[in-house]
């Protein structure tokens, strides 16, 4: 893998960089410090920006009007647009767009005109539900939420756990057990509309996330109809499975963008510190922390592109995934941590952004799986079929 950048890159690299700086940054200034939405008059003048710079619609296929971009170059992107307080559960306000619900690009013609093109328009909003109360380490497994056929529908019954978005949604995926026999070969994704009869949800409030609250779901004799099915019967968890190691790819350079502004903005005070008569910058204990920090830095980013390099060229790169979210997550949790330590006092106080971004980045040891079993899946693919 060539690490040098291409012109190309380099080019929207240095444009994501001074959108945050001189468009951002400002803007968080007079936010909450827990905000995670601009005022609409903001928004829809960022949006407009970042679709002058062509870069509106990040994950959207090219063919569906999203920008020509590889995965590097997104993982790139995600590094940039991650830097500032907000920017890892909502990088620069959601103002380079997204595709949503990628799962629905295999949807059928139909589906496509009543879910998907409303959906990419921002018409519709939808929502991601595969976790569950009994679990959501191993949701193939673990789901127990189930579809039974009823002539032309499929009646669900069950219920589902930290989806975010559901209260706001116009419809969702829900993944639901169809096939009690065959473990994750017997689940089926199906579109569900919010307004149907027996879909119930509810907010759960408090989380460690800023500004932000997951949903409870349940499902009471929903019926919905066969043609709601997304794919093929029984294959639901090979679609979600797919797109969530995929998306491991990006979620990781978000922590890592985190860590290089936490880093960045150590190396401007530490100098400017003094204590018992020397600057902070002096001590070799403030010079270590920061040697760590960007030992993580590098290490994290190398393995990240990596990860985005093999998926680019087409190889198997769920290994490669894994390891970029188990190792991102966990070195941008101590450089912030390390960070928090030395601005002191001022380092856990909300006029700085370190206080939430350690409480965030502790959910993404959680969140697109956890790490343990990012290792599970890491020690399979070594060992192969003797840990199966």
């Amino acid at each position: 893998m060539d690490l040098n950048l291409t012109e190309e890159q380099d080019m929207i690299v240095g444009m994501v960089r001074r959108y945050v700086r001189e468009e951002i940054l400002p803007l968080e200034l007079d936010l909450d410090p827990d905000a995670d939405e601009l005022q609409p008059e903001d928004r829809e003048r960022l949006v407009e920006k970042t679709k002058e710079m062509g870069l509106y619609g990040l994950d959207i296929p090219p063919t569906y009007g999203g920008p020509d971009i590889d995965l590097v170059t997104r993982t790139l992107i995600a590094i940039e647009m991650s830097q500032h307080r907000a920017g890892l559960y909502a990088p620069c306000y959601g103002t380079f767009g997204g595709a949503g619900l990628a799962q629905l690009f295999e949807a059928t013609d139909e589906q496509k005109e009543k879910y998907l093109y409303p959906t990419l328009r921002g018409e519709k909003r939808g929502f991601f539900g595969l976790s569950e109360p009994s679990g959501g380490s191993d949701p193939a497994r673990a789901i127990q939420t189930k579809a039974v056929q009823d002539g032309d529908d499929w009646i669900i019954n069950g219920g589902k756990l930290w989806i975010s978005g559901a209260d706001k949604a116009d419809y969702g995926l829900v993944f639901a057990r169809t096939d009690a026999d065959k473990g994750r070969n017997g689940v089926t994704c199906f579109v569900v509309d919010t307004d149907t009869p027996g879909f119930h949800v509810r907010r759960i409030v408090h989380t460690l996330r800023s500004a932000h609250y997951a949903t409870e779901l349940q499902f009471e004799d929903m019926r919905v109809p066969a043609g709601n099915i997304l794919g093929e019967l029984n294959r639901g968890f090979a679609i979600a499975n797919d797109r969530l190691t995929r998306q491991r790819i990006p979620y990781a350079a978000g922590c890592i963008g985190v860590a290089i502004k936490a880093q960045e903005m150590a190396l401007e005070y530490v100098p400017q510190r003094e204590t018992f008569g020397a600057p902070l910058s002096t001590r070799q204990a403030i010079q270590w922390m920061l040697v760590d920090n960007e030992i993580d830095i590098r290490q994290a980013t190398w393995i990240t592109l990596d990860a985005a390099n093999k998926a680019n060229q087409g190889q198997p790169f769920r290994k490669e995934a894994a390891m970029a979210k188990l190792v991102a997550t966990e070195a941008g949790g101590r450089v912030v941590d390390r960070c928090m330590q030395m601005f002191g006092g001022l380092g856990v106080a909300k006029d700085l952004p370190f206080e939430r971004w350690y409480r965030e980045m502790r959910i993404r040891r959680i969140g697109e799986g956890p790490n343990e079993v990012q290792r599970h899946v890491i020690a399979r693919e070594l060992l192969g079929a003797s840990l199966r």
